[in-house]
């Protein structure tokens, strides 16, 4: 067995369910909407390599950060808008993001 797990079959399954799915639904989507993960300071795989696509396609990237979540100084400096929600997803919360997504694609057609 090598020691790159790169190489493992189920890695390489999971990269071409990225490159067969996610990907393609990215490259077509004007904006890209990033929910920051609750706790940030712990690997969100998934979430890190959506961001990189993002970055890697130039989207015009809308980070959702939820609560009084910290977010890293870099992810910042990328994001084109960060929206706070500090009660989350509450009523008044929902209605501030979907406010926000509804700007950010009039901004970004």
């Amino acid at each position: 067995m090598s020691d790159d797990p790169w190489t493992d079959p189920t890695a390489e399954v999971w990269a071409r369910g990225i490159l067969r799915n996610m990907a393609p639904k990215m490259a077509d989507s004007a904006v890209a909407v990033s929910l920051y993960p609750q706790d940030g300071t712990t690997g969100d795989v998934k979430y890190w390599v959506e961001l990189g696509a993002m970055i890697c396609m130039d989207k015009p990237i809308l980070v959702v950060a939820m609560g009084d979540a910290v977010l890293p100084r870099k992810l910042e400096l990328v994001a084109d808008k960060i929206v706070r929600l500090p009660d989350g997803l509450s009523e008044s919360g929902s209605q501030q993001l979907a406010d926000a997504v509804v700007a950010f694609v009039q901004e970004h057609p």
